[in-house]
C-alpha cells in the first residue's frame, strides 16, 4: 500500500495507488491537446498535475478539474481505486464516450459529479443509489438511454441540483420517484421522453424548487396542480408538454421570484391578465408563444428582456410594448393579429431585436424611430399593411443588421442610407412593396451583405456594376454558424436565433429561413424593370447561392466567366431580353439545381456532356434559337450548310423571276401607251373622235 505524506517545505506529495490509478485512466483517453501532459514523466507527485487536488492533511486525490479539456475515449473504472477519497469530479465539456461506469457508485464520498456535455451511452447506472452524500448531480447533453432509475435518485436525501436534459431517456415519472429528495432545489428533465404520470391529484412535494424545467416532457392534458406549492420559483420551462386549456388565475401569482417562464408550443388558451406587476425581479424572460393566447396584449413588466408571444391570437393595439424600457431586449409579436399603427415611444428604439411580422398593422413606420439613441440590431415588418416611406431617421440605427419591411405598402425611393449608415448589415428586404426609382449607388457600401432582396417593386435603371464590393458574398467558403454572424456577441443569442428570420423566394417557392439563414446568401432583383446587361461583377461573387434577375428588361449575353459561381444553387434570368448563347462556362455550376433560362431571346446548343441536360425543358422554353437535350436535336452543321444552299438557289430563282415580271409590266404598259398615242398622230379620225369624247364628257359634268 502506497503512502501520501507532506514534505519539509509543506508540500502534499499524493499515494502512490492513487497516482497509478490516474496514469490507468489517462491511458484510456487520448489528450490531442496535451491537456494532461504533466501526468507522469518526471513529475511523481499527482497532487500538482493539471485538475488534479488533493487533501492537505491525508495526501488523498479529492478532486478532478478536467472541464473542458478536449479529451476523448472511455472513462476508465480505475477510478474505482480512488473511490475514498473523490469528493469532486468533472469531466463535463468533452468528447468521453462509452458507459458510465459503475465505480462512481463506490464512491461513497462523493458531493459534486458532473459528466454534461459528452456522448455517454448506456443507462444511469443503479450504483448511484450509494452516493448519499451527492448534491450536484449533472449528466445533461450526452445519449443516455432506458428508463429513469427510480431507485438511484430516490435515495439521494441531499441532492440539490439534479440535470439529466438532453438525452435518450424515456418511460414515467411518478411522485415515488421524488420521496427522499427533500433537498432538491434544481430540477432539470428537458428534451427526454419521460412522462410524469401522477397517482395522487393532490400530490405535494417534498422539496420547495428554484428551478424547474420539463421542456420537452409530457405532462398534459391538465395544467399540473402540484406547482401551485413551488412558491420560491425563480425558472420554469414547461414548453412543449402537451398541456392545454386556460392558465389558472393562481399561476401568474405563483411567485414574487420568477424571472424565467416559458409556456411556449402548447395549447394555452383564454387571454393574459397583467402583468406589469407580477415580476420583482429583473430582468424578466417570457415567453409564451406557439399557443392559442387571444385577446389585447396586457401591459409587461418594465424590465422585460425578452417577450416571445408570437403564433397566437392576440389582437388590437401594439400601445402596451411602450411600458417595456429594458435597453437592448429582444420584443417578438409575429403572426398575431395586432393592428393599429406601430406605438411612438421612444423606448421601442432601445429595443434590441423587433420582429412584428405577419400582423396587420397599418400606417406609416414613426418618423421618430431612431430619432434619438438607437439600439435596434434587427427589425422585421413584412407582411403587414405599412404604408408611406422609411423614416429618415432610421439611418441612426447604425448597428442594424437585419431589416426587413418586404410585404408592405411602402414607397419612394431607396433611401441611400440603407448603404451609407449600416456597416453591418446583412439582411436587406423591401421585397414586395412599391419603391421606385434606382439603386443608389451607396447600396454598394454593403460589404457584409448576405441577403439583398429587392425583388416586386418598380425599381429601374441599370444595375450597378459594384456587387463584388460585397464581401460575404465574394467568399466562397460556407460559414461555421447556423446564425448571421453578429449575433454571437448578443446577450440573448440564444432566444434570438428563433427570431431571427428572412422571407425569400428560394429554388422556385417562397420559404422562410430561421436557424439556417447563415447559409442562405441570396441576391433577388426580380420583377422590377432593371435594362441593360448583367454586370460582369456577379461573375465574381463565388459565394453567392442564389441569383433572380427574372421579369425585367435586361438584354446583352450571359457572362462567360458565369462559372466563376462556384456555390450557386439556384439561377433564374426567365423573362427577359437576353440573347447569345448559353456559355460553356455555366457548365462548371456543380451545385446549380435550379435553373430558368426561358422566355429570353437565347440561341444556339445547349452545352452537352453537363447537368445542363438534365434540367426540364421548361428551363429553356420561349428561346426559338435553342437547340438540343432536353429540347430539340440540333441540326448537324452539313445539313444546315446543304438546306442553306438550298435556300440560297430558291431565293435566286425568286429573284429572277420577280425581276422578270417587273420588266413585263413595265415593258407592256410602255408599248400600249405609246401604241395609242402612234395611232392617234396617225388616223384623224380617230383623233377628232378622241377629243370630242373628252370635250362633251366635261361639258356634262359642268
Amino acid at each position: 500500500m502506497g503512502y501520501g505524506f507532506v514534505t519539509a517545505s509543506g508540500e502534499v506529495r499524493c499515494m502512490e495507488r492513487e497516482r497509478q490509478a490516474l496514469l490507468k485512466f489517462k491511458q484510456g483517453l487520448v489528450d490531442g491537446n496535451g491537456n494532461l501532459s504533466s501526468w507522469g514523466g518526471q513529475e511523481h507527485n499527482c497532487c500538482i498535475w493539471k485538475g488534479v487536488s488533493c487533501n492537505e492533511n491525508t495526501s488523498h486525490v479529492i478532486g478532478l478539474q478536467l472541464s473542458g479539456f478536449q479529451l476523448r475515449g472511455n472513462i476508465s473504472p480505475a477510478l474505482l481505486n480512488l473511490s475514498t477519497s473523490l469528493v469532486s469530479v468533472d469531466l463535463s465539456d468533452n468528447q468521453l464516450d462509452g458507459l458510465i461506469p459503475d465505480a462512481f457508485g463506490s464512491s461513497i464520498f462523493l458531493e459534486y459529479l458532473d459528466l454534461s456535455g459528452n456522448r455517454l451511452e448506456g443507462g444511469i447506472p443503479e450504483s448511484f443509489s450509494n452516493l448519499s452524500s451527492l448534491y450536484f448531480l449533472d449528466l445533461s447533453q450526452n445519449q443516455l438511454t432506458g428508463l429513469m432509475p427510480r431507485s438511484s435518485f430516490g435515495q439521494l436525501p441531499r441532492l440539490e441540483i439534479l440535470d439529466v436534459s438532453y438525452n435518450l431517456l424515456q418511460g414515467t415519472v411518478s411522485e415515488s420517484f421524488f420521496l427522499n429528495l427533500r433537498s432538491l432545489k434544481v430540477l432539470d428533465l428537458s428534451f427526454n421522453s419521460l412522462a410524469f404520470t401522477l397517482t395522487t391529484v393532490d400530490w405535494v412535494p417534498p422539496f420547495q424548487l428554484d428551478v424547474l424545467k420539463l421542456a420537452s416532457c409530457y405532462l398534459g392534458p391538465h395544467f399540473p396542480r402540484w406547482l401551485q406549492t413551488q412558491s420560491n420559483i425563480s425558472q420554469l420551462d414547461l414548453s412543449s408538454t402537451g398541456v392545454s386549456g386556460q392558465v389558472p388565475k393562481w399561476f401568474w401569482n405563483l411567485s414574487t421570484r420568477l424571472q424565467y417562464l416559458n409556456l411556449s408550443h402548447n395549447h394555452f388558451s383564454g387571454g393574459v391578465p397583467d402583468l406589469s406587476s407580477k415580476f420583482s425581479v429583473d430582468p424578466v424572460i417570457l415567453d409564451i408563444s406557439y399557443n392559442n393566447f387571444s385577446g389585447f396584449l396586457p401591459l409587461f413588466y418594465r424590465d422585460t428582456a425578452l417577450l416571445q408571444l408570437s403564433n397566437n391570437m392576440f389582437r388590437g393595439s401594439l400601445s402596451s410594448i411602450c411600458n417595456i424600457h429594458y435597453g437592448g431586449g429582444l420584443l417578438d409579436l409575429s403572426y398575431n393579429q395586432l393592428s393599429g399603427p406601430l406605438p411612438n415611444c421612444g423606448s421601442m428604439e432601445r429595443i434590441a431585436v423587433i420582429n412584428l411580422a405577419n400582423n396587420q398593422i397599418s400606417g406609416e413606420i414613426p418618423h421618430t424611430l431612431g430619432q434619438s439613441e438607437c439600439w435596434i440590431q434587427m427589425l422585421l415588418l413584412r407582411n403587414n399593411n405599412l404604408s408611406g416611406e422609411l423614416p429618415s431617421n432610421l439611418k441612426n440605427c447604425y448597428i442594424l443588421a437585419i431589416l426587413d419591411v418586404g410585404g408592405n405598402q411602402l414607397k419612394g425611393n431607396i433611401p441611400a442610407y440603407l448603404g451609407a449608415n449600416f456597416p453591418y448589415l446583412q439582411v436587406l428586404s423591401l421585397r414586395g412593396n412599391e419603391f421606385f426609382g434606382t439603386i443608389p449607388p451607396e447600396v454598394c457600401y454593403l460589404t457584409e451583405i448576405q441577403v439583398l432582396d429587392l425583388s416586386r417593386n418598380n425599381i429601374s435603371g441599370r444595375i450597378p456594376k459594384c456587387f463584388n464590393n460585397f464581401t460575404s458574398l465574394v467568399q466562397s467558403k460556407l460559414p461555421n454558424s447556423t446564425t448571421v454572424d453578429t449575433f454571437r456577441a448578443y446577450p440573448l443569442h440564444q432566444y434570438s436565433s428563433n427570431v431571427l428570420s428572412a422571407l425569400v423566394y428560394w429554388r422556385g417557392k417562397e420559404e422562410e429561413y430561421n436557424k439556417n439563414l447563415g447559409f442562405l446568401k441570396l441576391i433577388d432583383l426580380s420583377n422590377n424593370r432593371f435594362v441593360g446587361n448583367i454586370p460582369k461583377e456577379f461573375s465574381l461573387l463565388r459565394g453567392l447561392v442564389s441569383l433572380n434577375l427574372s421579369r425585367n428588361h435586361l438584354t446583352g449575353n450571359i457572362d462567360s466567366e458565369i462559372g466563376q459561381m462556384e456555390m450557386l444553387e439556384s439561377l433564374d434570368f426567365s423573362r427577359n431580353q437576353l440573347s447569345g448563347e448559353i456559355p460553356i462556362g455555366m457548365t462548371e455550376l456543380n451545385y446549380l439545381a435550379v435553373l430558368d433560362l426561358s422566355y429570353n431571346n437565347l440561341s444556339g446548343s445547349i452545352p452537352s456532356g453537363t447537368q445542363l441536360q438534365g434540367f426540364n425543358a421548361s428551363a429553356y422554353a420561349g428561346n426559338n434559337g435553342l437547340c438540343g437535350p432536353p429540347l430539340a436535336a440540333c441540326l448537324p452543321p452539313d445539313h444546315l450548310h446543304t438546306s442553306q444552299a438550298t435556300d440560297d438557289d430558291q431565293e435566286k430563282k425568286d429573284s429572277k423571276f420577280d425581276m422578270g415580271l417587273y420588266i413585263s409590266v413595265v415593258l407592256g404598259f410602255v408599248l400600249g401607251f405609246w401604241g395609242v398615242i402612234v395611232i392617234l398622230v396617225l388616223k384623224k379620225s380617230w383623233r377628232m373622235d378622241y377629243f370630242g369624247f373628252w370635250t362633251r364628257s366635261g361639258n356634262g359634268s359642268t
